[in-house]
């Protein structure tokens, strides 16, 4: 059974929160990659920023619907929802828009647990950890690359 240590990709290309968004779209683009993890001056995994990103920065701010009862205006979705794409669509650094705290697996998670964390959930990355410590990332490619080689 083949494991994400297996699978993954050990040359991670990493940012800090302070790189801008246009040289994070740069980097992607000169690296051929979807996706960066994020990490403090010590490597410490802080977090995610990928293609999708970079292009909510570019979609059309979704208003919330409100009713009104009376003198009162009610909103019918969560306000937090709206502040946090507006922070994003208005970020000009990777903290800005970045997917904090990001959901990891370890080098002996299986491929099979690995592309249901990515299907079910809709992750573009995955990092990898071993001892605290990234070792490794897992993107879609690498999953689709294990699956044709017959895992």
């Amino acid at each position: 059974m083949l494991t994400a240590k297996d699978i993954m990709n050990k040359e991670v290309i990493t940012v800090t929160t302070d790189l801008t968004v246009n040289k994070l779209a740069t980097l992607l683009m000169e690296k051929n990659i979807s996706g960066a993890v994020v990490v403090d001056d010590n490597c410490c995994v802080l977090g995610v920023v990928t293609e999708t990103d970079l292009i909510d920065q570019k979609k059309n701010l979704h208003i919330p619907t409100v009713v009104a009862i009376l003198d009162a205006v009610i909103m019918l979705e969560n306000p937090f929802k709206l502040d946090k794409e507006f922070k994003k669509m208005t970020g000009t650094t990777v903290g800005d828009i970045a997917t904090m705290n990001p959901v990891t697996v370890n080098e002996d998670t299986s491929l099979e647990e690995v592309a249901s964390l990515m299907a079910d959930k809709g992750f573009h990355t995955m990092p990898v950890i071993s001892n605290g410590m990234l070792t490794g990332i897992i993107g879609k490619t690498d999953i689709i690359r294990a699956i044709s080689t017959g895992a």
